[in-house]
C-alpha cells in the first residue's frame, strides 16, 4: 500500500532522514521505533506532505511526493499527531464532526454524520457517555480516544499515529492500544510511531528501528522483540 524508497528529508540544511526505505502493507500494523530525535515524526510529516523530501513515496502505486497535505489526506492517509490536539472549547461530538470537514471536505448535515458518529461511539463507548462534555475537561486517555475517533471520521485508508501512549497511565495505554488493534482488525492499516518499543512490537506485524535518521533494523515484530540489540537498546533487558 505504502512504499518509501531512498527518502531524504531536510529542515533547511539539516538532513533529518537519510535514504530511508520502508513499506506498509494492506491490513498491517507497522511500527516505527526509535528514541527522541531519531526521525520518527519527520517520517510521518514527510508522508503527510508537511516536509520537503527527495526520493519516492508511493501510495497504491501513485507518487505523492508533490501533493499538498490536504490532497494526501483526501486520498485517505490520515495522521493522528503527537500531543492530543483536541479543540478544547468544542464538545466531544463537535470535535468528531470536525473530522468530516477537515478530512473529507463534506458539508455538515445530520444525514452524513450520525452513522459515522455512532460507529465511533461503538469503538469508544466512553466518548458516547461524554458526548456533550467539552473536550478540555476529558482525561488524557479520553482525549487520545477523541483524536483517534476524529481521524476515523475521515474513513482513513491508512492511519498514521504519533506516540499515542505519551503521557498516559499504564492501564489507559493498554486500553488505547486495544482500540488501535481493534481498528486495524476492522480493516484499517496503521503506521505506528511509538517510543514504548515493547508495546509497539507486541501489537504490530512488522517494525522498523530508526536511529539518527537511518533505518538500522527491520523485520517481523515477533523476531525483533527477541533480538538482543533491540532488547538492550529499547526494551531495557537482555535474554541473559
Amino acid at each position: 500500500m505504502l512504499k518509501i524508497k531512498n527518502l531524504v528529508a531536510s529542515y533547511g540544511h539539516i538532513e533529518a532522514l537519510h535514504n530511508v526505505n520502508m513499506e506498509v502493507g494492506d491490513k498491517e500494523i507497522v511500527a516505527l521505533i526509535g528514541s527522541n530525535g531519531a526521525g520518527k515524526t519527520t517520517m510521518l510529516n514527510s508522508i503527510s506532505g508537511h516536509v520537503k523530501v527527495s526520493g519516492e513515496i508511493e501510495y497504491n502505486g501513485v507518487s505523492i511526493n508533490s501533493k499538498r497535505p490536504h490532497n494526501i489526506a483526501s486520498m485517505g492517509i490520515l495522521q493522528v499527531p503527537e500531543g492530543r490536539h483536541v479543540f478544547p472549547g468544542l464538545t466531544v461530538e463537535q470535535n468528531l464532526t470536525v473530522g468530516i470537514v477537515v478530512h473529507r471536505g463534506m458539508k455538515l448535515t445530520k444525514g452524513n454524520i450520525s452513522e459515522d458518529i455512532e460507529m465511533i461511539y461503538e469503538t469508544f463507548p466512553r466518548l458516547k457517555e461524554r458526548r456533550k462534555q467539552l473536550a478540555w475537561s476529558l482525561s488524557g486517555g479520553e482525549q487520545q480516544m477523541l483524536v483517534i475517533g476524529r481521524a476515523m471520521m475521515g474513513h482513513p485508508k491508512l492511519l498514521m499515529m504519533d506516540e499515542p501512549s505519551m503521557g498516559l497511565a499504564p492501564l489507559v495505554i493498554e486500553e488505547v492500544f486495544e482500540k488501535i488493534v481493534e481498528i486495524n482488525k476492522a480493516g484499517t492499516p496503521v503506521l505506528l510511531v511509538e517510543q514504548n518499543a515493547s508495546l509497539a512490537l507486541q501489537v504490530s506485524n512488522r517494525a522498523y528501528i530508526i536511529e539518527r535518521g537511518n533505518i538500522t533494523l527491520s523485520g517481523d515484530s515477533k523476531d525483533l522483540i527477541k533480538d538482543e540489540r533491540v532488547r538492550e537498546a529499547y526494551l531495557g533487558k537482555s535474554k541473559k
